[in-house]
């Protein structure tokens, strides 16, 4: 029998750190993937969701085969590929013709290569001649877009991955890289470990776990982003710490900039931003006499409707100190999704062209349209996302065509979009996943190929062009994106263009990627030295002319930039209130973030059970003062309200937030918690440069949630993942007043479902949800039921093991019940427990404990109990915890989190 056993080089398809992963295949099933010890961004390094990868190759929820629907009033069905793609493309064609070619938007994705990303903008903007076409990005980094240009002159990183281990000190604004980057935090840990010692300052209204690491932490109030930086920039110049000679030779504008810092004296500075003003002087002295400063930054700063003035007043602070374009200096933004770079580089946005050319531009326009070989490209700006979606629901958007992304969970105030997606007159879903919120409302479900399937290319944070190669066929009738949207093109030009050469030539992705580098020759983004040839030999930065060598690693070495006048420019800029401060009836600011486990809506993190150990479900963090004053516990239920909606949820006393603030982070849709998730609460309000919406600063109120009536029911899958399908569970999402759903396990593979109400629901609603998990009478149920005091309890048993259980009304107590089953213990003693009137948990047996270490399976209350063994204020504690745990041995992830255990422990200690 030949062997079928193979490894294929590929990239991670999570954060834009761009890791290089190996994935194993035996007959043609992925077996294992590992960190690419021979890719640059990561060195055989992968965090604790890459490492999980693997895992999600499984054929849970995946989109097999085209699913249509004619009417409304139809149910989905499965139909022939040429059968809808025949019938997309007579729709497509009758509205252009009917309503025009604006009639029509695409909204795509920064998690497609950069192959599917140019083929859909030139299908909107050559063929239809529409430039409504935007993506996810515009929720990430169009404010780091806007920022660059506004101040350097073009979209462009100036730094790279190497520089950490140059600089002296590490500025970290909005960013929590400890959980959304943790490959490049593991990069920054070790340089904090080498002999320079470099410094880090970490600007952010939460102490993450990036924060509580830091020398030093601004605990900045929302929004005030803008006078944190004049302030800084304020005592620099005060100090003398400018550099005088890089401000008269490489940039402009620095007078007008110089008047408006005079206006952000330390004292003022201090009362807007809510810091010390000792912290403000001491980060302005320690960012002047570093010799290299690195600033990283995230969508604190973004997520704004300020955003493109946060960008640009940190730019300001190293264009005026002369820290970019030299090792270990720069600002450096730090990109959210895989390939949102890529996305840009080919123009795939509402504003932009291909090769990073300005819509507004009528050369660049000229340009575009005469490589393309059509007339003219619309010089109209399209609708950015939530513009978009805002057009759908007017009627003036006929036709949506959503790809690779989940705006039904993502997209700020999820009243807007949905109603959005229910007017419209045709919804196509270009998508992997049948699970995803947006599917539902789909007309037209297109199964794509994913991470594993198709190639292409991907560019991470530091301008990196990698190859992303298939491991594994597609399931099903499953398709790469880029042959999807030609084939659907291609029909149309036989109605729109019938006696012109086809714009979609491609008989390769290559042909694709080589049209595309065509389109840069000249350009700041130049990578016509690259080819899929080079790429065999590794990833590689841009730009990279046609002749060189090698690329370049930063930019603006040499002090020229990017603008008419090759000067950079100062962006003076005010501070401005966030767009919905709290008042009398939302006192409360919420912001919104990641989890270190979790990946954007959990669409592929999701089905990896070991990844809900860390975080299990929905929780709003406020601080404790917080709670007392609501009489409140952690634990409890809560009513969250917005000006556009509500949710209910648990809440958890956390230190993290200041008083007055709150955290919910943003995974959790309407797949896994009732209601529309946290971008129920979120606003709409958008950066008038950037259009991207203000995700990180909401006013909310909450009240205690009075839903005494309690449920919880786990089904244990065994060992067997795909056993472990939610589908039997989310149907049962809406039925109540509160509930979430998820994993649990680590030896075993779990389902969990978590419900409250107001009063018992119908017999009939839990009949039918006990039929769903088997739970229906038979030798393998035992039962339980105390009508007096509201208790129901089933047990299923099968084979010797507890397979099922169901506790409703009353379920005080069993907090312990979800370590004991997945620790595998008897079902006799663990029966005998559950079915008795008192809930005690077994002798010995701990209360549930969040897992720290994933790859280990190292929960918290481990690690509390080995550090009571142990000295706490012995140096090497925490390499007593690998030895003893083996904590933070595998991928690293968990590392600033029992850093943090132990401090806190060495803070009671001394206390």
């Amino acid at each position: 029998m030949p062997d079928t056993s193979a490894v294929t080089a590929s990239v991670c398809p999570y954060c834009g750190v761009g890791c290089g992963v190996l994935i194993e295949t035996t007959a043609a099933r992925v077996t294992a993937v590992h960190g690419d010890p021979a890719h640059p961004a990561n060195r055989g390094r992968l965090c604790s969701k890459g490492a999980a990868l693997g895992l999600t190759m499984g054929p849970q929820g995946r989109a097999l085969h085209p699913e249509l629907r004619r009417t409304r009033a139809e149910t989905r069905a499965p139909a022939a590929w040429d059968t809808t793609l025949d019938w997309i493309s007579e729709h497509l064609v009758a509205t252009v013709q009917r309503h025009g070619p604006d009639a029509i938007g695409f909204y795509i994705s920064g998690q497609l290569l950069t192959e599917d990303y140019y083929v859909f903008n030139k299908l909107a903007k050559g063929l239809f001649g529409t430039n409504n076409i935007d993506t996810n990005s515009r929720l990430c980094m169009s404010s780091a877009v806007t920022g660059y240009k506004a101040t350097l002159g073009a979209d462009a990183p100036p730094a790279c991955y190497d520089d950490i281990e140059h600089a002296d000190l590490f500025f970290i604004a909005g960013a929590n890289p400890a959980y959304a980057h943790p490959i490049l935090y593991r990069r920054l840990e070790a340089a904090r470990a080498s002999a320079r010692k470099p410094r880090v300052i970490v600007v952010d209204p939460r102490r993450t776990l990036t924060a509580a690491e830091a020398d030093l932490h601004l605990q900045i109030l929302p929004g005030t982003d803008v006078a944190l930086f004049n302030g800084l920039l304020h005592l620099l110049l005060w100090d003398g710490k400018l550099d005088y000679d890089y401000i008269t030779a490489h940039t402009e504008g620095f007078l007008d900039l110089k008047a408006a810092v005079h206006q952000y004296p330390p004292t003022l500075v201090s009362q807007i931003c809510g810091i010390p003003e000792a912290l403000l002087r001491q980060a302005a002295q320690w960012f002047g006499e570093s010799r290299a400063v690195l600033s990283l930054y995230c969508q604190g700063l973004n997520q704004s409707t300020h955003g493109t003035a946060n960008n640009a007043a940190l730019i300001n602070l190293h264009l005026a100190t002369g820290q970019i374009g030299r090792p270990g200096a720069g600002p450096f933004s730090l990109t959210g999704q895989p390939n949102a770079m890529g996305g840009r580089e080919v123009g795939g946005m509402a504003t932009l062209l291909s090769g990073h050319r300005d819509l507004a531009n009528p050369a660049h326009r000229a340009e575009v349209a005469a490589a393309w070989g059509v007339q003219d490209v619309p010089a109209a700006p399209g609708k950015t996302a939530i513009e978009m979606f805002e057009a759908v629901r007017a009627g003036q958007i006929k036709i949506l065509w959503i790809a690779c992304t989940n705006p039904a969970q993502s997209l700020p105030n999820q009243s807007l979009v949905r109603a959005a997606l229910e007017r419209a007159e045709l919804v196509i879903v270009q998508e992997a996943y049948t699970t995803t919120e947006t599917t539902a409302y789909a007309d037209v479900l297109l199964p794509a190929a994913t991470w594993g399937e198709k190639d292409g290319t991907m560019t991470n944070s530091e301008r990196r062009i990698a190859r992303v190669r298939a491991a594994v066929p597609p399931p099903g009738s499953a398709r790469p994106d880029w042959e999807i949207v030609v084939d659907v093109a291609r029909r149309c030009e036989a109605a729109l263009r019938p006696d012109a050469p086809s714009l979609f030539p491609y008989a390769t992705v290559e042909d694709v990627f080589n049209e595309h580098r065509a389109l840069t020759r000249g350009r700041d983004l130049d990578i016509t030295g690259i080819s899929y040839e080079l790429l065999e030999s590794g990833p590689q930065q841009w730009p990279y002319r046609s002749g060189e060598t090698v690329g370049a690693a930063r930019l603006y070495v040499d002090g020229h930039y990017p603008t008419p006048t090759g000067r950079a420019h100062f962006y003076s800029t005010h501070h401005a209130a966030t767009a919905e401060p709290p008042d009398a009836r939302f006192p409360l600011i919420l912001n919104t973030g990641r989890l270190r486990d979790q990946w954007h809506g959990m669409t592929r993190t999701g089905t990896v059970t070991r990844l809900f150990n860390h975080a299990p479900e929905p929780v709003i963090e406020l601080h404790p003062q917080d709670l007392q004053r609501r009489g409140l516990s952690t634990g409890d239920l809560v009513s969250v309200r917005s000006r556009r909606g509500a949710v209910t949820l648990k809440v958890d006393a956390s230190d993290s937030v200041s008083v007055g603030q709150s955290f919910i982070p943003m995974h959790w849709g309407s797949q896994w918690w009732n209601g529309l998730g946290v971008n129920g609460l979120t606003q709409d309000a958008f950066d008038p440069v950037s259009k991207q919406p203000e995700l990180k600063a909401a006013a909310i109120n909450l009240e205690a949630a009075n839903l005494p009536w309690r449920l919880m029911v786990m089904v244990d899958g065994g060992a067997d993942h795909d056993a472990c399908d939610l589908t039997r569970l989310r149907r049962y999402l809406e039925k109540f007043d509160y509930a979430s759903c998820g994993r649990f396990g680590s030896t075993h593979e779990g389902l969990i479902l978590r419900a409250a109400h107001r009063s018992a629901p119908s017999a009939d609603l839990l009949a039918s949800l006990q039929a769903d998990l088997g739970l229906q009478p038979s030798a393998e149920l035992m039962a339980y039921e105390d009508r007096a005091r509201g208790m129901s309890r089933l047990l299923r048993v099968h084979g010797g093991r507890l397979v099922a259980v169901f506790l409703a009304g009353d379920i005080t107590g069993f907090d312990w019940l979800q370590e004991w089953l997945d620790a595998g213990h008897s079902t006799l003693e663990t029966g005998a427990r559950l079915l008795a009137p008192s809930a005690l948990p077994p002798r010995a047996t701990p209360l549930a404990s969040r897992v720290i270490c994933g790859c280990e399976n190292v929960t918290e209350a481990a690690i509390e109990s080995a550090l009571k063994r142990v000295n706490a204020h012995e140096p090497a504690v925490y390499g007593y915890l690998q030895r003893e745990l083996k904590c933070g041995t595998g991928c690293g992830s968990c590392g600033p989190e029992i850093r943090r255990l132990i401090a806190d422990r060495t803070a009671a200690a001394t206390g």
